[in-house]
């Protein structure tokens, strides 16, 4: 990480939707969007701007008050099943694809119980998600 100044760290989301801008200020062009819970890595800061990388090594800058100190996690394989509990022999509540983020309630061993921003709970595989 060239010319980090801040200690990295990892922030989500706490906006509804987040404009995903190339340099720091809203005079930049928005080149995506995100939504609520989506996991950042934090590489550098440049006043209320924040230059982070996402799951997928794609950088971008995002406005500091849009984001919180929330244990996130992203979906990072094509399908993924949340379950009703933590194991395979649990039933499939639903199925995602790659991209999707959650906010982390809790961990047990290799399970992670996970809420969507509209409220969807279930438990999902530490090795499908970043």
């Amino acid at each position: 990480m060239p010319g980090t100044s801040a200690s990295a760290e990892r922030l989500a989301v706490a906006a509804p939707v987040a404009n995903i801008r190339s340099g720091p200020g809203t005079a930049y062009d928005v080149l995506w969007k995100v939504e609520t819970y989506y996991p950042l890595f934090i590489i550098k800061k440049s006043g209320s701007w924040y230059q982070f990388e996402d799951f997928e090594g794609d950088q971008g800058w995002i406005h500091k008050s849009l984001l919180k100190k929330i244990p996130s996690i992203i979906t990072k394989t094509e399908k993924c099943h949340i379950r009703s509990g933590p194991g395979t022999g649990n039933r499939i509540l639903f199925t995602v694809e790659k991209g999707i983020p959650f906010k982390v309630i809790k961990r047990e061993n290799s399970w992670i119980h996970v809420q969507h921003a509209d409220g969807d709970k279930g438990w999902i595989h530490k090795s499908l998600v970043w």
